[in-house]
């Protein structure tokens, strides 16, 4: 869905965008518009939190006439990180780490953020902060976002759920139930 693999067969529309047959300028194009955030959170262990921040605003035209120093702190800093921007990700913790990849996803105001289960390695209340602090940035920039997981302690967040089981979409599910 996010692009970073070829679709197989059949049909997948992301924006507007068919992803099946897509050539690999058409998946550059559609990635710029999708905030990625992995499990693992994937942070490059050798560049700063500001740094792994701004490799994000470096894939976009647009910003790289802009201050991207600053557009990282910033956001960094509505994470709350902006004691932390120039911390190594192994000085950080993992609820931090989750932060500065929050911070990666939304700096270049996607209009997608695709989230693999970003509580994965959190406590209650960090995975909690977490899905808090997306959601109330997403909507400051009227960003969606896709997540997958299997933490039911966040359900309640939700505006909408979808349950799958074994792959396929299970068609009616009382999500009050699942919120339970």
């Amino acid at each position: 869905m996010g692009g970073l693999r070829s679709a197989q067969e059949g049909s997948l529309k992301i924006l507007d965008q068919e992803i099946c047959g897509a050539s690999k300028q058409q998946l550059t194009e559609i990635r710029r518009n999708i905030g990625y955030i992995f499990q693992a959170h994937n942070l490059m262990s050798f560049l700063t939190a500001k740094q792994n921040v701004r490799m994000s605003l470096e894939l976009h035209e647009h910003y790289l006439k802009q201050d991207m120093d600053q557009l990282a702190t910033e956001i960094l800093e509505e994470v709350g990180l902006g004691q932390r921007v120039d911390y190594y990700a192994e000085e950080l913790s993992g609820g931090q780490k989750q932060r500065v990849a929050i911070a990666r996803a939304l700096v270049s105001r996607p209009k997608i953020v695709l989230a693999d289960e970003p509580t994965a390695a959190l406590d209650k209340k960090s995975g909690r902060d977490v899905v808090e602090m997306m959601q109330k940035l997403a909507k400051e920039q009227g960003c969606t976002i896709l997540l997958v997981t299997h933490d039911n302690r966040i359900l309640d967040i939700a505006d909408r759920i979808v349950y799958m089981e074994d792959g396929r979409l299970v068609e009616r599910v009382d999500a009050a139930n699942l919120v339970r």
